[in-house]
């Protein structure tokens, strides 16, 4: 079956979106819900290795944000990737079968669950290195700009990389060279077991770029809508040739850092609260039954036809044959 989330080809402004909008943004996000679930249950059974790090409660920003996006703009991020890629529409049986480190995985299984990438769909990776990937999205924007294609790179890194040197070095030359990159920082409160306010002097993190004269702003980014929206009036700056700007979405992560984390840094209570109160998955499903774009049939048709996606990825994943020992030396040098 083929993904349920497709790069969108035009950008979406304004804050009205058709029910069909909403309901699919409620398919995207839940099938990023249900493919992480899914991915947990796999590594707890010794099918996924190495790090894993889970998307779980952070699913309304890459959702809301590839809504706004062009077929010709670019994507990149940090470790926490599997949403992002289906975002961006990239097959779940390749991802699935990446990170259990088979054969039909996007990196031939080589790359694991930090290292995947698409160029057909515009996604250039997640990046192990905390905020490399920073100045690898700002060298996408000078391309774009370069080549003169109209893409902007969207450039996704979390609060606890944005105290990274290289990012501030990143900010000067987008700002400089007015490049057309949104550098969308996700402060889900924790870098690995750290708050924010124990690791960062300031913490208003949309600020960080006021030294360039970057703009910035905050926003709820556990709403999808709210994350649209702002995404909308974000890109159509960079690409105008303003130059960069700056979304700190404040979001969430209900899962530790990796599946080695315990969460031990805070309490049980702190992460139920987000999950009756916050939620994006919940907040847009109350959305769509209150406005009756949908019924309960309706969601849990939706549902069903998630599952069986994830069912039919990791089923594949699990089948497919392991990289011929001769891959280790394919893919590592290019002969000029």
């Amino acid at each position: 079956m083929m993904a349920v989330a497709k790069r969108r080809s035009k950008a979406a402004s304004g804050p009205q979106f058709q029910p069909d909008e909403l309901i699919e943004h409620y398919r995207e996000m839940l099938l990023i819900r249900r493919f992480e679930e899914k991915a947990g249950q796999l590594y707890g059974m010794g099918l996924i290795a190495g790090f894993c790090h889970l998307y779980i409660g952070q699913e309304a920003v890459v959702v809301g944000l590839q809504a706004v996006i062009e077929p010709n703009d670019t994507v990149i991020t940090s470790y926490r990737d599997h949403g992002h890629m289906l975002a961006c529409g990239m097959e779940p049986k390749g991802v699935m079968a990446e990170l259990t480190g088979r054969r039909g995985g996007y990196s031939k299984g080589k790359g694991g669950s930090m290292h995947m990438f698409s160029r057909e769909k515009g996604f250039f990776g997640g990046h192990g290195i905390v905020g490399a990937q920073v100045p690898l999205g700002t060298g996408l924007a000078f391309a774009h700009r370069y080549n003169e294609d109209g893409g902007v790179c969207l450039c996704y890194l979390g609060d606890g990389a944005v105290n990274q040197g290289q990012v501030y070095e990143s900010f000067n030359m987008a700002a400089l060279w007015k490049l057309p990159v949104v550098y969308v920082i996700e402060n889900n409160k924790y870098g690995m077991g750290t708050s924010v306010d124990r690791a960062s002097a300031t913490t208003d993190l949309h600020r960080r770029g006021e030294a360039y004269g970057i703009p910035g702003e905050a926003v709820d980014g556990m709403d999808v809508v709210a994350v649209r929206v702002a995404g909308a009036r974000a890109v159509t700056h960079a690409r105008s040739g303003k130059g960069p700007y700056l979304l700190e979405m404040k979001t969430y992560r209900y899962r530790g850092h990796s599946m080695s984390d315990p969460a031990k840094y805070r309490s049980k209570e702190e992460v139920s609260r987000m999950r009756a109160e916050h939620d994006p998955i919940d907040q847009l499903r109350n959305r769509l039954l209150a406005d009756k774009a949908t019924d309960e049939a309706g969601l849990k048709e939706i549902d069903r036809t998630v599952k069986a996606i994830v069912t039919e990825a990791a089923d594949f994943a699990q089948q497919d044959a392991e990289p011929d020992p001769g891959e280790l030396w394919t893919d590592v040098v290019l002969e000029g």
